[in-house]
C-alpha cells in the first residue's frame, strides 16, 4: 500500500503558467519512475491561485524520489514557481465542504 498525499502549491507573483505546466508534468514523471500508483491524480485551484494536488506515492518512494536527479531537477523547478503552503491556509480549508476549481491534467 501507498501512501496518499495532498500538497498545496501558492504560485510566486508571475510563475502562475509555470505553476500550470509543472503540475501537469509532476505525476506523470512520477509514474514514468516508478515512484507513483496509477491512481488518477486530482489538481484543483483555490480562491487565491494556490494549487492542490492528490496523489498516491507506492510504498518506499518517497524515499527513493530523493535520490533522483530528475525528480530533483523538478522540485527545484517547483521552488523556483511556487511556495509550498499548509492547507490550513487555505481559506477553503476552514470549510466543512471544502470547494476547489477542478484543473484539467
Amino acid at each position: 500500500m501507498g501512501a496518499m498525499v495532498i500538497v498545496a502549491y501558492r504560485p510566486k507573483p508571475g510563475c502562475e503558467v509555470e505553476l500550470d505546466a509543472l503540475v501537469r508534468e509532476h505525476v506523470p514523471c512520477l509514474r514514468t519512475l516508478g515512484l507513483v500508483t496509477e491512481r488518477p491524480a486530482q489538481a484543483m485551484r483555490a480562491k487565491d491561485g494556490t494549487i492542490v494536488e492528490v496523489f498516491e506515492w507506492l510504498d518506499g518512494a518517497i524515499e527513493a524520489a530523493h535520490s533522483s536527479p530528475r525528480v530533483v531537477e523538478l522540485w527545484e523547478r517547483f521552488c523556483a514557481a511556487c511556495d509550498y503552503v499548509p492547507l490550513r491556509e487555505l481559506p477553503e480549508a476552514e470549510m466543512l465542504f471544502a470547494e476547489f476549481q477542478p484543473m484539467a491534467l
